[in-house]
């Protein structure tokens, strides 16, 4: 990645890089911006590389980019060329095959808290270490619920791949047919649980690489949605318009959920109306830049089961 990355600097293919480089705490990578061919030398990627730099794109739409991409980063890529918002031209995609991304709350979970003050990233996991504790802990246990089923962890778009092309998981919805199967009741209260953890800081609007309205409905005034403050239902009604305006654009790439710093389970609708576009409509987001979208396109076959109530 390194390599390329300085190639693409060195012949003026592009005047910016965007990548990942090491974060300053333990478990955390961050954003890096290469310029020189002597700061690509910093990049690197890991199981730790959770950000989805497409967010970037639109702020530095007008600079000709070299874009690190994993698997999922890719498909909401495409959304955004589907949707007329990034020229193509203009991106130079560095496509990294992935075998999933770590959940750095199910690592706490694992060592009881305790505060983690070095990790060191392996071939089959992570080794975490802290004052009288070291731990090695398998990438299957801690994987983010996005990519235990992810069939793309090879970019579907890319110019230059760096790395092997991956195995394709199984796809596994079995948590959203579990909650599926649950009690209306149960249901309702699960998310009236979630949604009181909310503190509406749009962590979750402002990481999401598909969230780019000039001004969200949250924030206008005329009309004036919801109400300022982090009430239950003025929650539900941010999330439930958020996951709507998704609804067969999102890709499961999950970061929304890892920017929530009170861990709110935003998954269960993203994933919930991902699986309903698949059983429904045979629809996967960000497959292919030419592929019609779900919700603006008007077929006289598609079922309408789940209208008339069948």
């Amino acid at each position: 990645m390194r390599q390329a990355a300085r190639r693409l600097l060195e012949e003026n293919t592009v005047n910016l890089v965007i990548g990942y480089a090491w974060g300053t705490l333990p478990l955390r990578t961050a954003p890096f911006f290469a310029r020189t061919p002597a700061e690509a030398d910093r990049l690197v990627y890991n199981s730790l590389c959770e950000n989805n730099l497409v967010k970037y794109l639109l702020r530095y739409s007008k600079e000709k980019l070299g874009l690190v991409v994993k698997g999922c980063d890719a498909r909401s890529l495409v959304v955004l060329l589907r949707e007329n918002q990034v020229q193509r031209d203009r991106v130079h995609i560095i496509g990294v095959p992935c075998t999933g991304v770590i959940d750095r709350r199910k690592v706490m979970e694992l060592v009881d808290g305790q505060e983690v003050t070095g990790a060191e990233v392996t071939v089959e996991g992570i080794v975490v270490r802290g004052e009288g504790f070291e731990k090695d802990i398998k990438t299957d246990e801690v994987l983010c619920v996005s990519c235990r089923g992810c069939k793309y962890g090879t970019p579907v778009l890319y110019d230059t791949l760096v790395g092997e092309e991956v195995r394709a998981r199984e796809e596994n919805f079995g948590d959203i047919r579990a909650f599926e199967a649950l009690p209306p009741s149960e249901r309702e209260a699960y998310f009236a649980q979630e949604m009181a953890k909310c503190i509406r800081c749009y962590a979750c609007r402002n990481v999401c690489p598909l969230c780019y309205c000039t001004e969200c409905f949250v924030d206008s005034s005329r009309p004036q949605w919801l109400s300022r403050r982090p009430a239950t239902a003025d929650n539900f009604f941010f999330h439930l318009g958020r996951a709507y305006h998704l609804a067969g654009r999102c890709v499961d790439c999950g970061a929304c959920a890892r920017a929530c710093p009170v861990g709110v389970d935003l998954m269960k609708l993203n994933r919930k109306l991902i699986k309903d576009a698949k059983d429904l409509f045979g629809y996967e987001a960000g497959l292919d830049p030419g592929q019609p979208s779900l919700l603006s396109t008007f077929d006289p076959n598609d079922p309408e089961r789940f209208i008339l109530g069948g």
